[in-house]
């Protein structure tokens, strides 16, 4: 694989994954079942710093999707969503395990953060497995 499409893949799935971030966390859904953590959130976003994360975790993981490629099993898309959801549980779900651990946070916040964690981590999983197959 060419180091320059991974690099291209990855910058534009991490533009993906910030618009899903966008979209997950400010919808009114979620303003409602996250307002536990208004007392320690910020008023605004830092969206250069987080559209700067999005890419950046965008380009590792296609790097990383693309290590892992032989061992995926399945098609491309298949690949794709095996890889999603070793990332939503990697990043995700053990975020909220810890948060449940350390804060008293709703369960209504962290069942949503779990379901929405799967739904942005397969969406970029498949796409890395469409984006990416050889």
């Amino acid at each position: 694989m060419r180091p320059f499409r991974v690099l291209a893949v990855g910058v534009g799935v991490g533009v993906v994954f910030a618009i899903l971030d966008g979209l997950f966390n400010a919808n009114p859904v979620a303003q409602r079942v996250y307002a536990a953590y208004r007392p320690i959130a910020r008023q605004s976003v830092n969206v250069p710093l987080g559209l700067s994360f999005d890419v950046v975790s965008g380009v590792v993981m296609a790097a990383l999707f693309v290590g892992l490629t032989p061992a995926l099993p399945g098609g491309p898309v298949t690949k794709g969503l095996a890889f999603g959801v070793m990332a939503w549980f990697f990043r995700v779900a053990m975020g909220v395990a810890a948060q449940a651990t350390m804060f008293n946070v709703p369960g209504s916040a962290l069942a949503y953060s779990l379901i929405a964690g799967l739904l942005e981590m397969s969406i970029l999983g498949v796409s890395y497995g469409v984006a990416l197959r050889s």
